[in-house]
């Protein structure tokens, strides 16, 4: 039976031993501790040189001694050296390859986990081959050798970056005399900044020793790539909060071994020096002993995803709580307002608020950053598309910076141009404008409303609610999309346009999904109107009249999804015995924490948690952007919402919010109407 040896830095109490059949060859492996000690790891060198097969020497390589500012790599490489009959290995080879294996299969097995994290080296040098690997997924990629190696409190912040200063920090660590080396102030300015630096981090890349005075404040949440975790330290990594642990050694008989060791259990195994061995002999390793990276989770299964919604203000008055410019804004006379808000569309975007708390019933959990750019509609539309397309991007790349890895577009920066069209083709990470989700959410507040409104003859056993259905602008993108999904659940669809051809078009499309809809062309409203439940107005007509409010139905529910609205609220205002909805609004799942947005806490608009569906559903690709809404998609984000936990929270007009008495209020006016035959006068709209 062939012997191997591995000699650790680590702790001598967690040595172990075990005797397996590997590759063929029947292997006593034993693992030996130096507790810190070179100079005892020298010796155990020494003793085992010539008594066994193989050694595997597992301290750590030059560049990583080189990081931690110490002058041991000359006597690792002397150790080395000095067996004169066991052929060594320090695993650097095979570190490397499952390191790199490790991080590519965690992007493919998690889907796209990587993509666009901050990823925090503490050794660049020591894994270049794994950078250059996760460059592929993200750009986030911070180094931080200049701080552990010469005490710099500077981090390095792109490959380009450390390629330059690999060129030269051994010349300029062997410069440096060892009194001027980091100590008092200036070591703990740079401890300072590393915790800052991994504070800011998704990913930790370090030896998973450096990990262990590290707290909560730094490892809570992250996700750390390191080799060699044993129980011990997984416990530790645990109370701190870690989210995952992807570990570069393979776990043999329930330990996990260092690259040295496994690499040296290699060469006793095949009879070949370190040296000799090939990266085929490797792969035929690998494949034949099933050998695999490890994905640990020490509090369970966790799942963050991160996205970025960019805002506007709506009108001036958001200037008046925004700091510092409310200050200005209580001393400045009502005409200089009008200045400040053309300065304000000028400025630089920022991170209004923080989103966190969100957690879907799947496990997932999302957080992101409101992203604020300071033009209201008015400075928006008096723009050209390019003036919003260039503050779009810049937020996109903070947005990235930040490690969001899906960003929507909200309220007007949705509208402007090619409806994110061109800012999707621009930007450095996907874009989404949640116009798929706004139709669904109208949908879904209007058939919430319709039911609440109890107007309808109740169902009998497990029928469905009869109503008749009209959509306006039904051959547009969103009137189509809204027409395929009312066909499946109304007793008759109107579908209204003036252009004949796409209407005879749409029916044929829609009867090959729905067999049994009933559906109704028009190129008029008004001739259907008074039947109705429930219109849709999907137009793009921009301010033209494309019903007479006046002949709906008392009771009607009509749902305006027009952007600008189709109804105005002079319109609304003649109707107190209809309801006229612009938007459903939409309760996150989970304890969410973010600064007012005008919604009750925990509820969002539904542009917003398109965004938010996606990052929790993983799908970080262009969803919704142009004009062009596949109603494929409006039906895909509604289940995908049902699925995450998204509820329906509220129901809102032209003035806000309706409350439960709003909606009492229309219906007892509606009842009136219908007894008496006609319509009440107009008056104020009850929506608060």
């Amino acid at each position: 039976m062939k012997k191997v040896i591995g000699i650790s830095l680590g702790a001598s109490r967690q040595d172990h031993g075990f005797a397996l059949d590997f590759l063929g060859q029947k292997l006593r492996v034993r693992r030996l501790g130096a507790d810190g000690n070179l100079h005892t790891a020298s010796h155990l060198l020494h003793l085992w040189d010539g008594r066994c097969d193989a050694i595997g020497l597992g301290l750590v390589k030059d560049s990583d001694l080189l990081a931690r500012g110490t002058r041991d790599s000359a006597t690792a490489r002397r150790m080395a050296r000095s067996a004169r009959h066991t052929p060594v290995s320090n695993g650097a080879r095979l570190a490397d390859i499952f390191l790199e294996w490790a991080v590519r299969h965690a992007q493919v097995e998690l889907g796209r986990y990587f993509d666009n994290a901050r990823v925090l080296f503490f050794s660049g040098l020591a894994h270049q081959k794994l950078a250059l690997s996760m460059a592929e997924y993200t750009p986030n990629l911070r180094f931080a050798d200049p701080l552990l190696q010469l005490g710099i409190p500077k981090l390095l912040g792109s490959m380009e970056q450390l390629d330059l200063y690999a060129r030269g920090a051994h010349a300029v660590s062997q410069w440096v005399p060892p009194r001027l080396m980091p100590d008092g102030t200036l070591k703990q300015w740079a401890r300072y900044t590393l915790r800052r630096a991994m504070a800011h981090a998704t990913v930790v890349v370090a030896p998973v020793h450096e990990l262990d005075d590290m707290g909560l404040e730094e490892l809570a949440g992250k996700t750390v790539i390191t080799t060699t975790v044993n129980d011990e330290r997984l416990a530790a990594l645990r109370d701190k909060g870690v989210h995952l642990v992807i570990d570069g050694a393979p776990q043999i008989q329930g330990h996990a071994l260092d690259p040295s060791l496994l690499d040296a259990m290699i060469m006793a195994a095949t009879g070949k020096p370190s040296a000799m061995l090939l990266d085929d002999d490797y792969l035929e390793v690998l494949a034949t002993e099933g050998l695999v990276p490890r994905l640990l989770y020490p509090n369970g299964v966790r799942r963050t995803n991160r996205f970025a919604f960019v805002i506007h203000p709506l009108s001036q008055e958001y200037f008046k709580i925004l700091k510092p410019v409310e200050v200005l804004s209580r001393v400045t006379p009502p005409l200089m307002m009008d200045t400040i808000e053309k300065v304000m569309a000028y400025a630089p975007p920022f991170v209004y608020s923080r989103v966190e708390g969100i957690k879907s019933p799947t496990g997932t959990e999302a957080e992101g950053w409101l992203i604020s750019v300071g033009g209201t509609p008015h400075e928006i539309m008096s723009h050209s598309p390019e003036f919003t397309y260039r503050r779009l991007l810049d937020a996109a790349d903070m947005a990235r910076k930040l490690g969001a890895q899906i960003m929507g577009l909200g309220a007007f920066t949705k509208v402007v141009g090619d409806a994110g069209v061109t800012v999707a083709r621009r930007a450095p990470l996907p874009i989404t404008t949640g116009n798929s989700y706004s139709a669904s959410g109208a949908l879904w507040a209007a058939h919430d409303a319709l039911l609440r409104m109890n107007l309808l003859p109740r169902p009998k056993g497990s029928e469905r609610v009869k109503f008749k259905a009209m959509v306006v602008g039904a051959t547009g993108a969103i009137g189509a999309a809204c027409a395929r999904l009312l066909a499946r659940a109304a007793e008759t669809v109107v579908l209204v346009s003036p252009e004949t051809a796409k209407l005879l078009a749409l029916k044929a499309s829609i009867l090959q999904e729905s067999p049994g809809a009933k559906l109704v062309l028009s190129a008029r409203a008004d001739e259907h109107l008074p039947e109705m439940d429930m219109v849709v107005t999907a137009t793009s007509g921009a301010g033209k009249k494309v019903l007479d409010i006046m002949k709906a139905k008392p009771g009607c529910v009509i749902t305006d999804v027009a952007r600008p609205l189709d109804l105005s609220p002079e319109d609304v205002a003649k109707r107190p015995d209809v309801l006229v909805i612009e938007s459903g609004e939409i309760r996150l799942p989970g304890e969410v924490r973010m600064k007012n947005i005008g919604l009750p806490p925990g509820v969002v608009y539904a542009c917003l948690a398109e965004t938010i569906v996606l990052a929790l559903e993983g799908r970080f690709e262009n969803y919704t952007v142009g004009r062009a809404i596949e109603w494929e998609k409006v039906h895909e984000i509604y289940k995908l919402g049902l699925k995450h936990g998204m509820q329906l929270a509220a129901i809102s007009g032209v003035k806000g919010v309706y409350s439960d008495e709003d909606i009492a209020q229309v219906r007892k006016l509606a009842l009136a109407a219908r007894g008496r035959g006609k319509r009440p006068r107009a008056r104020t709209p009850v929506a608060g």
